[in-house]
């Protein structure tokens, strides 16, 4: 997206924030317009589907904070239309200004927060040539990166999961792949610049670099551009992602998908596109590290003499071995039912055993009991033996 197309969009009233908000509240506006806008939530409903693609976009410039602040940037400067150049490209209107029908903001700035590839950095970095006035060869301006959220219930996250991502973003142009010229013909390059996309002038002392004004800083010509795309070579569209999730991904962890960001221009690397992964918790399963764990509930004669239990695993259930004379909060492990490793194999569960005692007994019970409490007494066993309350 351009930044001429940035002061057209108002992507704060697209997700009902302020322009002050925080990055959080900007998150959390997302996340709801998202979920009651999908088109899994509405099918067949082609207004829900455009705010739905509307308020990704808006995401997607406001959640990165290099692009937010050119964003606003850009709206400042150029909402009032007060700058005008000599020689054409854009004019000021009155009040609140009309750009000319051959300017593009973005050839200006590029793409936002890579100055490194052909963005306001190169123009400024370029505007006094050190040296005699050399000019640079313009660079292809790769995409942007793209940030999305997925959440994984615990197990899936255990055990990898392949998952669909609806994305809205700018992509190649499916009708020139991207190269902005209409099927069957070429860009050619700028004979003005010959390619490097800008042109130089000396004013005494100095050396002074310019856009082109005949390719507009890209270095090439669009005799016939695409239709469907204008010559830009991008298209907003949405599209469905397949991500897979390694098994054993933690909570907070970021993929990373290379060439799945925003589109380059007229043909250039698409950025990536970063998946934050969110785990919802489990009743059963904790985690420490490549670790699950697990409260097993026993009763006191359980412990005393011992037992076996079956208990979960992520693959089926296994037997727990508790030695008789366990003591209430002891952690029993059992080898590899943990957590995949990336580096193969598994961690481990732990077991800790909590003990359970039963609300209400009935008279055989608490006979046997007081019975139990008598020859502890006379064996000498002291439970606070040791305490230092004592």
């Amino acid at each position: 997206m351009s930044q001429r197309e940035w002061i057209e969009k108002d992507f704060y009233k697209e997700l009902g924030v302020s322009s002050n908000a925080s990055t959080d509240e900007i998150k959390k506006a997302y996340r709801k317009l998202a979920r009651d806008l999908h088109p899994d939530a509405n099918p067949g409903d082609a207004e829900a589907e455009e705010r739905f693609k509307a308020v990704s976009e808006a995401h997607t410039v406001l959640s990165d904070q290099a692009k937010r602040a050119e964003y606003d940037e850009t709206r400042r400067l150029f909402s009032g239309g007060g700058y005008g150049r000599g020689g054409g490209g854009f004019t000021p209107g009155a009040g609140g200004g009309g750009f000319s029908q051959s300017f593009d903001l973005g050839d200006i700035f590029g793409q936002a927060g890579t100055t490194a590839d052909g963005g306001i950095g190169d123009i400024l970095g370029g505007l006094f040539n050190r040296g005699g006035g050399g000019t640079r060869t313009s660079r292809p301006r790769r995409g942007a990166d793209v940030e999305a959220e997925t959440t994984l219930g615990f197990r899936e996250a255990a055990k990898g999961v392949t998952v669909p991502l609806y994305l809205t973003s700018p992509s190649p142009c499916t009708t020139c792949h991207g190269s902005g010229a209409k099927p069957g013909t070429s860009p050619r390059v700028c004979p003005i610049c010959n390619g490097s996309g800008v042109v130089s002038r000396n004013q005494g002392a100095f050396g002074f670099s310019e856009p082109c004004d005949d390719c507009r800083g890209t270095g090439s010509i669009i005799d016939d551009p695409c239709v469907d795309c204008h010559g830009s070579g991008i298209q907003n569209r949405t599209r469905t992602i397949n991500v897979r999730i390694p098994p054993g991904i933690a909570d907070g962890q970021r993929i990373r998908l290379a060439g799945q960001g925003e589109a380059g221009l007229r043909g250039a690397p698409s950025g990536d596109l970063f998946v934050t992964v969110h785990v919802s918790q489990d009743k059963v399963f904790g985690r420490a590290g490549d670790d699950l764990t697990l409260a097993l509930p026993v009763s006191y004669s359980e412990l005393v003499l011992g037992t076996t239990v079956s208990v979960p695993t992520l693959e089926g259930r296994v037997g727990v071995k508790v030695p008789p004379g366990t003591a209430d909060g002891r952690i029993l492990r059992v080898r590899g039912r943990g957590v995949p490793k990336r580096t193969g194999g598994a961690g481990d569960l732990l077991v800790t055993v909590k003990v359970a005692v039963p609300p209400k007994l009935d008279d055989d019970a608490i006979v046997a009991l007081r019975a139990l409490q008598e020859a502890e007494k006379a064996s000498g066993f002291d439970p606070r033996a040791g305490w230092a309350g004592a």
